[in-house]
């Protein structure tokens, strides 16, 4: 079935943009979606995935950001350069620790988007359960009928291991003064602002 979970909060991440920005680092890219959206916004991208495949295809569509195939906790990140860094159903790809490099790459007055997956069940997740099988279902039936339906590429895939309360807990430990919102479809939106002036 085509329906995107990640896809489905784009609108909301491109809300938080602050109004300045410039420069913009997407993490765990995959194809490149997110990342040509901040571009048409004016942004100079630079979009990074471990797996050459989504690199490849994020490549081949093009769309101004800048791709590279890499791990991020291996890069050494710029530090104060990127005005938005967003890191879509990745961060549990890595150490949850991550962000602090995350943090520390922003540019004074910057903001860190991460929309996270967490582990384990919650109440919203009784009401997920019936929307993502009706929203599922109403995408496939218009691509069908449009004969547009094409089984997208997936990167690859690892389930998260650290449940909504410790990522609120770790995320005001590491990120002082950040918010984690819990969202539909199995995911939460972290926002951290760096100080202007820090």
């Amino acid at each position: 079935m085509p329906f995107d979970h990640n896809d489905h909060y784009h609108r909301l991440l491109l809300r938080k943009l602050p109004p300045h920005g410039r420069t913009a680092l997407d993490i765990g890219c995959g194809t490149g979606r997110f990342a040509r959206r901040l571009a048409e916004r004016g942004y100079e991208v630079d979009a990074l995935d471990p797996s050459a495949e989504v690199i490849a295809e994020a490549e081949a569509v093009g769309g101004g950001p800048r791709y590279r195939q890499a791990d991020v906790t291996a890069l050494d990140l710029p530090e104060g350069h990127y005005d938005v860094i967003s890191c879509l159903a990745s961060l549990h790809h890595m150490p949850f620790d991550t962000v602090t490099r995350l943090r520390a790459a922003l540019a004074p007055g910057g903001t860190l988007l991460v929309l996270g997956c967490y582990a384990g069940m919650t109440s919203w997740d009784v009401v997920a359960s019936p929307a993502n099988a009706a929203a599922r279902v109403a995408v496939y039936a218009t691509e069908r009928l449009r004969g547009t339906h094409t089984p997208p590429l997936k990167p690859p895939v690892a389930p998260p291991d650290m449940r909504l309360p410790r990522i609120r807990a770790e995320a005001a430990r590491l990120l002082p003064g950040s918010r984690v919102r819990q969202l539909l479809f199995w995911r939460y939106l972290l926002t951290y602002h760096r100080p202007a002036g820090s």
